[in-house]
This record gives C-alpha cells, sequence and structure tokens, in this order.
C-alpha cells in the first residue's frame, strides 16, 4: 500500500460530492500567475449575495526545490498577516506559521511536523499562545486497503484533552467506506463509490449522542464530457463554476440561490 492519507484526509472523496464546487449566493474570482523567477501570485476575491459583503486575500508563495524550501505570505482583507516556511523531505516540517492581525494586535505561531511512509502517516503541530500552546497530533496507518486514524489535542493551559478522536476505513481505487467516533459522542460515516468514469455517488450520516440530532444526505456528481459538467472547462486556463441552490418543497416561494466563479490561472 502507498502512504495513507492524512487524517484530515480520511473520507474526503464523499466530502468532496456533498460540497466541492458549489458557491451558493456568492460571486467568486480566482487568478492564479507565476513570474519568470518562479514566484506563484495566488489573488481571491469574493462578495456574498445576500449580505454585499466583499472579501479579498493575497498570496504569494516561492519554492527552493533543491533545498525542498517553501515561503508562503498570505494577507487578507480582515487585515491578517501570515508568513509559512516550510522544509520538506523524508520528514516534512513546517517552521514557522506566524499571524498578525492589525486590528486587534493578535499575534501566533505554529509549528507543524509530518513524517509519511508506506503503511503509516503521522503528523503533530503545536498552536502557540501566551496562555499555554496546544499540542494536536494524528496517526493513520494503513494494510491492504484498511484504514485507522487517531486524532487528539491536548491543551497545556487547561492541562487537558480537548479533542479524542477515532476513524476506520476501506479504500479501494473506485470505492471508500468511513467511519468515526469524535469525543465519544458524535458518531459519523460515509460511502463513496465511482460507479463510472463519469459517475460518482456519496451517502452520509451523522448522529449525536443524548439527542435526536441526525442527519442523513445522498449525492451524486455526473460529468457530461470531458470538458462539460456542472463545472465547466471553458478553456485549460479558465474555468468557470455555475452552481443553484432550489427549495424543492418551496418551488413558487422564492428564495433559491445561485452561485457564480471563475478562475483565471496565467
Amino acid at each position: 500500500m502507498a502512504v495513507p492519507p492524512s487524517y484530515g484526509d480520511l473520507g474526503k472523496s464523499a466530502k468532496d460530492i456533498f460540497s466541492k464546487g458549489y458557491g451558493f449566493g456568492l460571486v467568486k474570482l480566482d487568478v492564479k500567475t507565476k513570474s519568470g523567477s518562479g514566484v506563484e501570485f495566488k489573488t481571491a476575491g469574493s462578495t456574498n449575495t445576500d449580505t454585499s459583503k466583499v472579501a479579498g486575500s493575497l498570496e504569494t508563495k516561492y519554492k527552493r526545490s533543491e533545498y525542498g524550501l517553501t515561503f508562503t505570505e498570505k494577507w487578507n482583507t480582515d487585515n491578517t498577516l501570515g508568513t509559512e516556511i516550510t522544509v520538506e523531505d523524508q520528514v516534512r516540517i513546517q517552521l514557522t506559521k506566524y499571524v498578525f492581525r492589525s486590528n486587534d494586535s493578535k499575534k501566533s505561531g505554529k509549528v507543524k511536523t509530518a513524517y509519511k511512509r508506506e503503511f503509516v502517516n503521522l503528523g503533530c503541530d503545536v498552536d502557540f499562545d501566551f496562555a499555554g500552546p496546544a499540542i494536536h497530533g494524528a496517526a493513520v496507518v494503513g494494510y491492504e486497503g484498511w484504514l485507522a486514524g487517531y486524532q487528539m489535542t491536548f491543551d497545556t493551559a487547561k492541562s487537558k484533552m480537548t479533542q479524542n478522536n477515532f476513524a476506520v476505513g476501506y479504500k479501494t481505487g473506485d470505492f471508500q467506506l468511513h467511519t468515526n467516533v469524535n469525543d465519544g459522542v458524535q458518531f459519523g460515516g460515509s460511502i463513496y463509490q465511482k460507479v463510472s468514469p463519469a459517475l460518482e455517488t456519496a451517502v452520509n450520516l451523522a448522529w449525536t449522542a443524548g439527542s435526536n440530532s441526525t442527519s442523513f444526505g445522498i449525492a451524486a456528481k455526473y460529468q457530461l464530457d470531458k470538458s462539460a459538467s456542472i463545472s465547466v472547462n471553458l478553456w485549460s486556463c479558465v474555468k468557470l463554476t455555475l452552481s443553484a441552490l432550489v427549495d424543492g418543497k418551496s418551488i413558487n416561494a422564492g428564495g433559491h440561490k445561485l452561485g457564480l466563479g471563475l478562475e483565471l490561472e496565467a
């Protein structure tokens, strides 16, 4: 078996069927460019058609592949500035993640480490805070398609475990099964199947102990042809995404939503 996915990517194929490509009530524009010196720029903007709130971000990334180094600067319209320095080899280490918000002078830092090889994917992150750092750990092991994962968070300021999650799954090329238990009270599961090269389906179920809160969903994605689906590739560097949310129980009452996304890459 190849390197198993990280804990956050367990069941990702089913999640993407339910969420990826939708932008209800939003108009979005993403632009990606790359200079001759290898510096990558990414600009993103969006506006909410319900609240008229506008948000934007700018990201600059520079890679030195021969040393495994990546430098990233991020800024958004909430006046949040972040810096990341990543070193990647057999062990992936994100040395620094520094965030500064000018409106409240809040500062934070993070050190992330990960180790990946056949059958195992390990990760450990430390969030630095003046009250005391929080330690996040995760591990996923895999064998012959079976996957088992564990995720935890320990808050040193409170000297207690604040997150305790388990997951078990099975993955092949066209089929994925995922189950998880979060903090012993939230139970979830999903099934993903690629029925054909054009059709993907997913089922999702969630239940919270001690309450009647239960959710169940079925989703499908069908690609019309190589260049047309719900997300349409106009050219190799231009992607237009249209989405719609229709209230089937109140067709004539209004309240339906539309989304529009445009991505440019040069």
